[in-house]
């Protein structure tokens, strides 16, 4: 596997969500440590946190703690650190979207 930097898997990341209708916003909290680095907003209401890696980073224990607590509100969080994760990201973001009819609401 190659190794890829955060700051490149998130470029990419924004690109496609915003391809795709949605934001990836940069959560930055002073006031709540081990946040999540995005949190994706997409058509219909899809809602997901996303965490930034290197190729083979992991989270700090901080940032599993946050993510647990964001998990067991009923969120979505995914660890992305490699192409292959992101593109896994986006097909579960493809297939949901996709799924969702504006007409309906």
């Amino acid at each position: 596997m190659n190794q890829e930097s955060e700051k490149t898997l998130e470029a990419r990341l924004q690109k496609e969500i915003k391809k795709r209708g949605g934001m990836a916003l940069k959560l930055l909290s002073q006031l709540h440590r081990g946040l999540p680095d995005r949190l994706i907003l997409m058509p219909g209401g899809l809602t997901v946190f996303v965490e930034m890696k290197s190729t083979g980073q992991k989270p700090t224990k901080l940032q599993a703690h946050c993510h647990q607590q964001l998990e067991q509100l009923g969120f979505t969080v995914w660890v992305v650190d490699s192409t292959e994760s992101l593109n896994l990201v986006l097909e579960c973001i493809d297939q949901v979207i996709g799924e969702f009819d504006p007409d309906k609401v």
